[in-house]
């Protein structure tokens, strides 16, 4: 099976990188832009029975490894077969 997880900082932490990302694009001229959050997505295979024991297994990853759970959430975004 393949998931994807994507980990974004929760809402009430600071994302200097996003504040960035905006500053700049400002400066390119892209006004548009008002606000920016960062993120990571991260591409997994797993092997699984089914989608319920993948996504118990990427909750408790994803808690344990590929998130920081004091700054960051996580989502699981699809699982594929």
């Amino acid at each position: 099976m393949k998931a994807l997880v994507y980990v974004t900082l929760k809402p009430d932490v600071l994302d200097p990188q996003g504040k960035a990302i905006v500053r700049a694009s400002a400066q390119l001229g892209y006004d548009a832009v008002k606000a920016v959050r960062q993120g990571k997505l991260f591409e997994l295979e797993l092997d699984a029975a089914d989608e319920a024991a993948a996504r118990r297994l990427l909750d408790e990853f994803s808690d344990k490894l590929l998130a920081n759970p004091v700054i960051e959430d996580y989502r699981v975004v699809t699982i594929e077969p």
